[in-house]
């Protein structure tokens, strides 16, 4: 396998993880990113690296994409814009660093010329919408996204889309239909296409990774539209309550980043995935309003939360990953538990600063009736 690796976004939070579990194996790693003011409000990040090639570049632009593939061997394209509120008003920055900027790469990789012995993106499970779900009359379904009657009576749990019956959540496997809600899960949508068919196309090992909703240090505690861990733990480190919508029993897929890191550097290494989408994550399905309880007590505050019985417009309300798949294939395990890690993250979050910006993506959203 290659010993240059480039990496998109890799100023980031997976990106700088992976980075450094990279350079222990003995790659040499360039990285591509922007420092995005959003993600980095004090620039750049102390935590990077100096064993590094570091390159300031958009991936919007097409020059330094070629610039930056020159003598790689592998890529891990992390670049993106996150955030599913934030995607539902911003559409056309969005679009353009995720898709745009997907296609960039591409276009830069033909250009170049060069052999690519693996290329692996980073999709997302928000591609899923609705997570599977098992009726007890018409057994596993695929709920269509909650109305907006619904959602307006505060009903905020699923509907068998059969016999209208209730349905209880079930891990999410990859074959399930992909529904996306907002326009960031499309943007992964078209990420993850254009680099499988890409690969497909030009002979280019490609696996698109699933990420579920990642927590673990470097995380961008000022960024209002990042994981909910990190967002949650900005409001508390700050004096303020955390905002939990609907009545906090969504459920998803915490996974810690070390896990992610684990699965980045098994695709890389194995020809085993390639041309397939994988899920990566715990397989443990976690609430939101127990994320904010755990973040609380290993902070030592009063763990006590009135959900706000609002809604976001493009919010699933159950999604957890089925991992058989990257298990079989790559012999993935996670290894680190939800409260081990929790635990882990307050460790870190006792040493950080956190800008609490959550009440002006709050008034965004509302201002263009994104939330109800």
């Amino acid at each position: 396998m290659s010993k240059k690796v480039l990496i998109t976004g890799g100023a980031g939070f997976v990106g700088s993880h992976t980075s450094d579990a990279l350079l222990d194996l003995g790659y040499d790693v360039r990285i591509l990113d922007n420092l995005s003011k959003q993600v980095h409000p004090s620039g750049f990040p102390t935590y990077l690296s100096k064993d590094v090639e570091f390159v300031r570049g958009d991936v919007r632009d097409l020059d330094s994409l070629a610039r930056a593939l020159r003598d790689v061997e592998a890529v891990y394209h992390f670049a993106a814009a996150v955030g599913v509120g934030q995607s539902m008003y911003e559409i056309a920055d969005y679009t353009a660093t995720n898709i745009q900027g997907t296609a960039n790469l591409l276009q830069a990789l033909l250009w170049n010329k060069q052999e690519i012995r693996k290329l692996i993106v980073a999709s997302s499970m928000s591609i899923y919408g609705e997570g599977s779900c098992l009726c007890r009359c018409c057994g596993e379904v695929a709920p269509a996204e909650r109305t907006a009657e619904q959602l307006a009576g505060k009903d905020w749990e699923l509907h068998c889309p059969i016999c209208c019956g209730e349905v209880s959540p079930l891990p999410t496997a990859e074959q399930k239909r992909l529904r996306c809600a907002s326009v960031y899960a499309i943007s992964k949508k078209n990420q993850e296409e254009m680099v499988l068919l890409f690969g497909k196309t030009y002979g280019i090992p490609a696996v698109a990774l699933r990420y579920f909703n990642i927590y673990g240090t470097r995380q961008s505690l000022s960024n209002p539209y990042t994981g909910v861990a990190a967002i949650f733990a900005s409001r508390l480190m700050n004096g303020n309550s955390p905002v939990v919508f609907e009545d906090g029993n969504q459920l998803r897929d915490f996974v810690s980043v070390h896990d992610i890191v684990q699965a980045n550097l098994l695709a890389l290494r194995s020809s085993e995935p390639d041309g397939m989408a994988l899920n990566v994550g715990s397989g443990d399905p976690v609430s939101v309003v127990d994320v904010a309880n755990e973040i609380a007590t290993h902070l030592g505050l009063a763990a006590s939360f009135m959900p706000s019985g609002k809604c976001r417009i493009g919010d699933i309300r159950h999604c957890y990953a089925d991992i058989s798949k990257i298990s079989a294939v790559l012999g993935y395990r996670p290894k680190v538990r939800f409260r081990q890690g929790m635990q882990h993250l307050v460790e870190w979050l006792n040493c950080q600063h956190a800008e609490d910006h959550t009440h002006e993506a709050y008034a965004q959203l509302a201002a263009y009736r994104l939330v109800a």
